[in-house]
C-alpha cells in the first residue's frame, strides 16, 4: 500500500462494505422490497460515513477512490510481449497502374 493510514484503510473498507451490501439489497427489488433494502443500508451507510470523517475523507472522492485501489491486489507483473509479427496483408488489386493504361 502506498502511503494509506490505518484510518484510510479502515474508511476504504467500511466503503467496499456498503458497496457490497448495496449491490445485494438492490440487485433484486422483488426479493427485497425498498422499504427493507433501506433498512439494510443504514448501518453500513453510517459506517462508512463515521470512517470517511476519521479519516478526513469526507467530500475527497479522490483520495478515497485511491485507498480503496489500495486494498485491491495488483495483478503480476506480465512478461514482455514477444515482437509483433506481420501478416501478409491482401493489397487491392489495382486494374491500372496509372490513369488511361490498358489491361
Amino acid at each position: 500500500m502506498t502511503g494509506t493510514t490505518s484510518e484510510e484503510l479502515l474508511a476504504a473498507q467500511a466503503c467496499l462494505r456498503l458497496l457490497h451490501t448495496a449491490r445485494a439489497a438492490l440487485s433484486d427489488a422483488a426479493e427485497v422490497p425498498p422499504a427493507a433494502a433501506a433498512t439494510l443500508l443504514a448501518g453500513p451507510i453510517a459506517e462508512a460515513d463515521a470512517a470517511l470523517r476519521r479519516a478526513g475523507l469526507t467530500g475527497n472522492e479522490a483520495a478515497l477512490i485511491d485507498r480503496i485501489y489500495d486494498l485491491s491486489p495488483h495483478p503480476p507483473a506480465a512478461p514482455p510481449a514477444p515482437p509483433a509479427q506481420r501478416s501478409p496483408q491482401a493489397t487491392p488489386a489495382r486494374t491500372r497502374e496509372r490513369e488511361g493504361s490498358q489491361s
